[in-house]
Protein backbone atom coordinates (compact mmCIF):
# COMPACT_ATOMS: atom_id res chain seq x y z
CA UNK A 1 0.00 0.00 0.00
CA UNK A 2 2.79 2.35 0.93
CA UNK A 3 4.65 1.67 -2.30
CA UNK A 4 1.44 2.15 -4.32
CA UNK A 5 0.82 5.54 -2.76
CA UNK A 6 4.44 6.53 -3.29
CA UNK A 7 4.26 5.52 -6.96
CA UNK A 8 1.00 7.43 -7.47
CA UNK A 9 2.43 10.56 -5.87
CA UNK A 10 5.62 10.31 -7.89
CA UNK A 11 3.66 9.97 -11.14
CA UNK A 12 1.53 12.99 -10.23
CA UNK A 13 4.61 15.05 -9.42
CA UNK A 14 6.27 14.07 -12.68
CA UNK A 15 3.13 14.98 -14.62
CA UNK A 16 2.96 18.40 -12.98
CA UNK A 17 6.62 18.99 -13.74
CA UNK A 18 6.12 18.07 -17.40
CA UNK A 19 3.18 20.46 -17.67
CA UNK A 20 5.20 23.37 -16.30
CA UNK A 21 8.12 22.63 -18.64
CA UNK A 22 5.91 22.35 -21.74
CA UNK A 23 6.28 24.53 -24.85
CA UNK A 24 5.43 28.19 -24.42
CA UNK A 25 4.30 30.64 -27.10
CA UNK A 26 3.67 34.32 -26.48
CA UNK A 27 0.95 36.22 -28.34
CA UNK A 28 2.16 37.97 -31.49
CA UNK A 29 2.20 41.73 -30.94
CA UNK A 30 1.42 43.52 -34.19
CA UNK A 31 1.21 47.16 -35.27
CA UNK A 32 0.13 48.31 -38.74
CA UNK A 33 0.34 51.72 -40.44
CA UNK A 34 -1.35 53.03 -43.57
CA UNK A 35 -2.93 56.14 -45.02
CA UNK A 36 -6.65 56.41 -45.63
CA UNK A 37 -6.04 57.77 -49.12
CA UNK A 38 -4.09 54.68 -50.20
CA UNK A 39 -6.15 51.90 -48.60
CA UNK A 40 -7.99 51.26 -51.88
CA UNK A 41 -4.68 50.32 -53.51
CA UNK A 42 -3.99 47.55 -51.02
CA UNK A 43 -4.76 43.87 -51.51
CA UNK A 44 -4.59 43.74 -55.29
CA UNK A 45 -2.11 44.05 -58.14
CA UNK A 46 1.34 42.65 -58.84
CA UNK A 47 4.09 42.54 -56.23
CA UNK A 48 7.75 41.70 -55.92
CA UNK A 49 9.17 40.57 -52.56
CA UNK A 50 12.68 41.56 -51.53
CA UNK A 51 14.85 41.95 -48.46
CA UNK A 52 14.67 45.35 -46.81
CA UNK A 53 17.77 47.54 -47.17
CA UNK A 54 20.51 46.56 -44.71
CA UNK A 55 19.93 48.33 -41.40
CA UNK A 56 23.00 46.99 -39.66
CA UNK A 57 21.24 44.02 -38.06
CA UNK A 58 22.90 40.65 -38.57
CA UNK A 59 20.91 38.98 -41.32
CA UNK A 60 19.04 35.73 -40.83
CA UNK A 61 17.93 33.36 -43.55
CA UNK A 62 14.93 35.17 -44.98
CA UNK A 63 13.87 32.38 -47.34
CA UNK A 64 11.12 30.92 -45.10
CA UNK A 65 9.89 34.41 -44.19
CA UNK A 66 9.74 35.51 -47.82
CA UNK A 67 7.82 32.33 -48.66
CA UNK A 68 5.39 32.92 -45.80
CA UNK A 69 4.95 36.55 -46.88
CA UNK A 70 4.31 35.47 -50.47
CA UNK A 71 1.62 33.06 -49.30
CA UNK A 72 -0.12 35.77 -47.28
CA UNK A 73 0.03 38.34 -50.09
CA UNK A 74 -1.29 35.82 -52.61
CA UNK A 75 -4.19 35.00 -50.31
CA UNK A 76 -4.99 38.71 -50.06
CA UNK A 77 -5.17 39.06 -53.85
CA UNK A 78 -1.65 40.07 -54.91
CA UNK A 79 0.19 38.28 -57.71
CA UNK A 80 3.93 37.77 -57.36
CA UNK A 81 5.95 38.77 -60.44
CA UNK A 82 9.46 39.85 -61.43
CA UNK A 83 10.63 43.19 -60.05
CA UNK A 84 10.45 45.03 -63.38
CA UNK A 85 6.82 43.99 -63.82
CA UNK A 86 5.63 44.73 -60.28
CA UNK A 87 3.27 47.52 -59.30
CA UNK A 88 4.32 47.16 -55.67
CA UNK A 89 7.45 46.17 -53.79
CA UNK A 90 7.14 44.29 -50.49
CA UNK A 91 10.26 44.67 -48.36
CA UNK A 92 10.78 42.32 -45.43
CA UNK A 93 13.25 42.29 -42.56
CA UNK A 94 13.54 39.74 -39.77
CA UNK A 95 15.55 39.62 -36.57
CA UNK A 96 15.76 36.46 -34.46
CA UNK A 97 17.42 36.37 -31.08
CA UNK A 98 17.75 34.41 -27.86
CA UNK A 99 16.20 35.76 -24.68
CA UNK A 100 15.81 34.36 -21.20
CA UNK A 101 12.38 34.11 -19.66
CA UNK A 102 12.36 34.51 -15.89
CA UNK A 103 10.07 32.12 -14.12
CA UNK A 104 8.73 32.37 -10.60
CA UNK A 105 9.89 29.84 -8.07
CA UNK A 106 6.63 28.38 -6.86
CA UNK A 107 7.27 25.04 -5.18
CA UNK A 108 4.63 22.36 -5.57
CA UNK A 109 4.15 19.81 -2.80
CA UNK A 110 2.39 16.50 -3.12
CA UNK A 111 1.39 14.79 0.10
CA UNK A 112 -0.28 11.50 0.93
CA UNK A 113 -1.34 10.73 4.49
CA UNK A 114 -3.63 8.32 6.29
CA UNK A 115 -4.06 5.47 8.72
CA UNK A 116 -4.25 1.84 7.64
CA UNK A 117 -4.49 -1.60 9.20
CA UNK A 118 -6.26 -2.93 12.29
CA UNK A 119 -3.50 -1.64 14.52
CA UNK A 120 -3.81 1.92 13.26
CA UNK A 121 -0.33 2.00 11.82
CA UNK A 122 0.33 5.37 10.21
CA UNK A 123 1.27 5.98 6.61
CA UNK A 124 2.74 9.27 5.54
CA UNK A 125 4.39 10.47 2.37
CA UNK A 126 5.52 13.90 1.25
CA UNK A 127 7.16 15.00 -1.97
CA UNK A 128 8.29 18.56 -2.50
CA UNK A 129 9.23 19.82 -5.96
CA UNK A 130 10.32 23.25 -7.09
CA UNK A 131 8.84 23.32 -10.58
CA UNK A 132 9.42 26.94 -11.38
CA UNK A 133 13.06 27.64 -10.65
CA UNK A 134 15.58 28.98 -13.14
CA UNK A 135 15.14 30.44 -16.60
CA UNK A 136 13.94 29.01 -19.87
CA UNK A 137 15.61 29.90 -23.16
CA UNK A 138 13.21 31.71 -25.49
CA UNK A 139 13.56 32.37 -29.22
CA UNK A 140 12.32 35.84 -30.15
CA UNK A 141 11.34 36.95 -33.66
CA UNK A 142 10.76 40.47 -34.98
CA UNK A 143 9.35 40.85 -38.49
CA UNK A 144 8.73 44.06 -40.42
CA UNK A 145 7.11 44.45 -43.84
CA UNK A 146 6.69 47.53 -46.01
CA UNK A 147 4.59 47.62 -49.15
CA UNK A 148 5.78 50.39 -51.47
CA UNK A 149 4.48 51.78 -54.72
CA UNK A 150 7.05 50.64 -57.29
CA UNK A 151 6.87 53.85 -59.33
CA UNK A 152 7.09 56.42 -56.53
CA UNK A 153 8.66 54.33 -53.72
CA UNK A 154 6.00 55.72 -51.36
CA UNK A 155 5.19 53.45 -48.43
CA UNK A 156 1.53 52.42 -48.71
CA UNK A 157 1.46 50.03 -45.76
CA UNK A 158 3.82 49.02 -42.99
CA UNK A 159 3.46 46.26 -40.43
CA UNK A 160 5.58 45.04 -37.52
CA UNK A 161 5.21 41.85 -35.53
CA UNK A 162 7.05 40.35 -32.56
CA UNK A 163 6.70 37.20 -30.51
CA UNK A 164 8.73 34.64 -28.59
CA UNK A 165 8.56 30.88 -28.20
CA UNK A 166 10.36 28.48 -25.91
CA UNK A 167 13.17 26.48 -27.44
CA UNK A 168 11.12 23.28 -27.12
CA UNK A 169 8.20 24.68 -29.14
CA UNK A 170 7.53 23.52 -32.68
CA UNK A 171 7.37 27.21 -33.61
CA UNK A 172 11.09 27.63 -32.92
CA UNK A 173 11.61 25.98 -36.33
CA UNK A 174 12.18 28.65 -38.99
CA UNK A 175 9.45 27.54 -41.41
CA UNK A 176 6.78 27.18 -38.72
CA UNK A 177 7.94 30.38 -37.06
CA UNK A 178 7.68 32.30 -40.34
CA UNK A 179 4.22 30.97 -41.12
CA UNK A 180 2.88 31.85 -37.66
CA UNK A 181 4.22 35.41 -37.50
CA UNK A 182 3.26 36.25 -41.11
CA UNK A 183 -0.26 34.91 -40.60
CA UNK A 184 -0.68 37.06 -37.50
CA UNK A 185 0.74 40.17 -39.18
CA UNK A 186 -1.70 39.99 -42.10
CA UNK A 187 -4.76 38.90 -40.17
CA UNK A 188 -7.66 41.33 -40.80
CA UNK A 189 -5.46 43.24 -43.27
CA UNK A 190 -4.81 46.15 -43.48
CA UNK A 191 -5.63 46.61 -39.79
CA UNK A 192 -6.36 49.83 -37.94
CA UNK A 193 -3.76 52.52 -38.51
CA UNK A 194 -1.33 52.79 -35.60
CA UNK A 195 -3.16 50.28 -33.42
CA UNK A 196 -1.14 47.66 -31.55
CA UNK A 197 -2.93 44.37 -30.94
CA UNK A 198 -2.05 40.88 -29.78
CA UNK A 199 -2.84 37.78 -31.82
CA UNK A 200 -2.71 34.37 -30.17
CA UNK A 201 -1.19 31.51 -32.13
CA UNK A 202 -1.36 27.78 -31.50
CA UNK A 203 1.83 25.89 -30.75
Amino acid sequence: MKMQNFAAAAILAATLSACVAGPRVSPVEITRFHQTATVAQLGTGTVFIESAPDDGVIAVDLSPYKSALAAELTELGYREVARDDAQYIAQVSVDRYIAQEERKQNPVSVGVGGSTGSYGSGLGLGIGLNLGGGQREMVGTDMAVRIRDAASSDVLWEGRASFAVSDNSSLSDSASNASAIADALFREFPGNNGETVEVRVAN
